[in-house]
């Protein structure tokens, strides 16, 4: 489908500032004039948001309230050692606790129910000890309408499920309740001014054929996160999935944290020593669908269709093979947003990235569906409400309770307001994916030649962003890498990775070209593309091929399903520069901020000369996508007037260039108007190069 991360130039419409904002969910249209045919729906979205959060409010004491659901549901302990379990399964005709802890006898702790359909059994302690060991299995085994069959089901709100792939692929809920509590040393970091994310998988985090864990992301991948100058981790697959290789987007067990990697605490440490380090933690939450599996899922759990799912046709997803949540319902409300609390009150999280976020919104899931940018799509008979209505409320809950919280959507739809506030109508998104940015440059690299690069559709692509919403940008996440599709980098020199990446190999055409553009598109992605930007794991130094998780189609192979960290660390390789180019662009900007700044102006886009000048953040940044022309001389235009110098030159050889550009020369401004801007200055620029020019005072 098409990847629209925003709508055309002239969508936005600013009001007079004088006006006064509308409480019932148009003022939305204060910022978006092309909203005012479509304020019915907005108003529906937003007493459908208010009248759940009324009846929340009266029913339930509030969302505070509403949202700690694990404190009720599941397995809780208190200070005697009483063990407390209740379910929600109004299906089921009878339901007993079984486990370790008495012999799997089906019969002897049977539950008792209310008039709600939940579930509930309570355990007093046993010689001063709970009943249920730390660590010991667990099950709940309900008699259901179909002959009185029993429907033995993992407990919905466990928080740990392990598998033993020797034994079985069903996963054993484990009842866990360690003797010491892990305490978290660092408290959580101020939310950042400029987000710099990296996005990371903690099973492929090593360069050794195996699932890396918890703790040697800790101790491996942090330090290398720091030392580049990314000030945000997005932690894909942490909800329990399983199947490895589905890249975590198949949960089984929403509040259990991945096994595979390791404990719980572990997970805790690595939160924990991020915040140490001053890095702000994301989650990567799967609230579009769930795993249809049955005896460790939620799929059928007390023998009925349509528990947290919808029935039917509309509870499935046709090309995940997953179940659909039924958004309208108040026990599945109670379970999503007490599964977003747990995470932020459990591990420390700082937020989420919502996955999926296309799939909540419609009812055709975005599937065969191209979105033009026409706003009869995000308004018309095709949009879930319910869907829309539990991430305003989610949204709304999250930041009310975390004033720092972050939230991203990943939407390809392009849905106007996703990252405006609900008070305004928006659904309350802090940033939205740029999903268009890379698909851009696959396009190019695949079907272009780099002559015929258009630096006005770049330009568009990277600027073209709904106004007064923020924007992450990127060159290439997990996506790109995915089997099928390769690495930037293995795009643009492709065999010659295998051959020439090494610094005592010939430096060929076709690795000056991959390194230079390599750069050169991080560098304008992150400069001109958002208020955001994100980088996957390993990319930020051209990792090689592709990745695909072990299965049975690739024998099972670990071989692409880790992230070679050796590869920039090997002194010989040409590795190293990309990645410390990378480390240069991100501390650069948080030096100038130039995300948080307003954007930018851009005042050259030269066709024949492949060049692009831009300012913002009070940098003056200039790129020559010419594959052979290099100017000398070259004018472009500059507001600020003053003597400049280079802070970022991706053509020096300490970021494996050319060392063309020489760092220490100063540019002094002509007062004399070029480009619509006040001054010019005068710069040699080499071919498929790019400088950042800043204030001589500013350095």
């Amino acid at each position: 489908m098409d990847k629209l991360n925003q709508s055309s130039d002239n969508s936005v419409q600013s009001a007079p500032s004088d006006n006064k904002v509308a409480n019932d969910g148009t003022g939305v249209v204060q910022l978006d004039g092309y909203l005012e045919p479509f304020k019915p729906q907005l108003r529906s979205r937003f007493s459908k948001a208010q009248k759940w959060i009324n009846d929340i409010d009266k029913s339930e004491g509030g969302l505070e309230k509403f949202s700690r659901g694990y404190e009720r549901y599941g397995f809780n302990i208190s200070s005697d050692g009483t063990i407390t379990y209740r379910e929600w399964a109004p299906n089921a005709m009878r339901a007993y606790l079984v486990g370790d802890f008495n012999n799997w006898n089906r019969d002897s702790h049977e539950m008792k129910r209310d008039d709600f359909g939940v579930w509930e059994i309570v355990l007093p302690p046993h010689n001063g000890q709970p009943a249920i060991e730390h660590d010991s299995k667990v099950k709940i085994s309900m008699v259901v309408p179909n002959d009185g069959q029993r429907a033995e089901r993992i407990p919905v709100w466990i928080k740990r499920v392990t598998q033993d792939l020797t034994v079985s692929p069903i996963y054993d809920a484990r009842f866990w309740n360690p003797p010491q509590k892990y305490k978290f040393k660092n408290p959580r970091p101020p939310k950042p001014a400029s987000a710099r994310i990296y996005e990371a998988h903690v099973g492929i985090s090593s360069p050794d054929p195996k699932v890396a864990t918890y703790s040697e992301f800790t101790k491996n991948v942090l330090p290398r996160i720091k030392h580049l100058g990314y000030n945000t981790i997005q932690l894909m697959a942490i909800m329990e999935h399983a199947y490895y290789a589905s890249f975590g987007y198949q949960i089984n067990s929403f509040f259990a944290a991945s096994s595979r990697y390791g404990f719980p605490d572990e997970l805790k440490e690595l939160i924990d020593s991020a915040h140490g380090l001053g890095i702000t933690v994301l989650l990567d939450v799967v609230h579009s669908h769930a795993s249809k599996n049955v005896h460790d899922g939620l799929n059928y759990f007390d023998n009925s269709d349509h528990l947290y799912f919808h029935e039917g046709a509309r509870g499935r997803h046709e090309l995940w093979d997953s179940r659909l949540f039924n958004y309208g319902n108040h026990e599945v409300l109670r379970f999503l947003l007490s599964n977003l609390r747990f995470w932020m009150e459990e591990y420390n999280f700082d937020g989420f990235r919502f996955d999926g976020v296309t799939s909540m919104l419609y009812t055709h899931h975005g599937i065969g569906t191209g979105f033009s940018g026409g706003y009869h799509e995000y308004y018309g008979p095709d949009v879930d409400e319910d869907g829309v209505v539990y991430l305003m409320i989610a949204n709304e809950m999250l930041h009310n309770l975390y004033p720092s919280c972050i939230t991203i959507a990943e939407d390809v739809s392009g849905m106007p307001a996703l990252c405006v506030a609900l008070s305004l109508g928006g659904i309350g998104f802090d940033y939205r994916l740029a999903m268009a940015i890379p698909d851009l440059y696959i396009k190019w690299l695949k079907e272009k030649q780099d002559i015929d690069w258009d630096m006005g559709a770049l330009c568009h692509t990277l600027t073209n962003r709904r106004h007064g919403e923020k924007t992450i940008a990127y060159a290439e996440s997990h996506d790109q890498a995915l089997v099928g599709d390769k690495t930037l980098l293995f795009w643009l020199c492709d065999a010659q990775m295998y051959t020439n990446m090494s610094t005592l190999s010939e430096f060929t055409p076709v690795i000056e070209r991959g390194m230079a553009l390599h750069k050169m598109i991080r560098l304008i992605t992150h400069a001109l593309g958002g208020e955001g930007y994100l980088n996957f794991e390993g990319n930020e130094f051209g990792h090689p091929e592709w990745l695909d998780f072990p299965r049975e189609g690739n024998g099972n192979s670990f071989h692409y399903a880790r992230r070679q960290f050796n590869l920039p660390d090997d002194s010989l390789l040409r590795y190293k520069f990309l990645n410390e180019f990378d480390g240069k662009m991100q501390w650069t900007e948080e030096k100038y901020g130039w995300l948080h700044s307003p954007q930018a102006y851009i005042s050259l886009k030269n066709e024949s000369d492949k060049v692009i000048v831009f300012e913002r953040a009070g940098l003056l940044w200039i790129f020559n996508f010419h594959p052979s022309s290099s100017f000398t001389d070259y004018r472009v235009g500059v507001e600020q007037a003053g003597t400049y110098k280079i802070v970022l030159n991706s053509d020096d050889p300490e970021f494996g260039g050319l060392g063309r550009v020489k760092n220490d020369g100063r540019f002094f401004t002509t007062d004399f108007k070029w480009n619509e801007r006040k001054n010019f200055v005068q710069v040699y620029i080499p071919t498929r190069t790019a400088i950042v020019l800043a204030l001589e005072q500013t350095i």
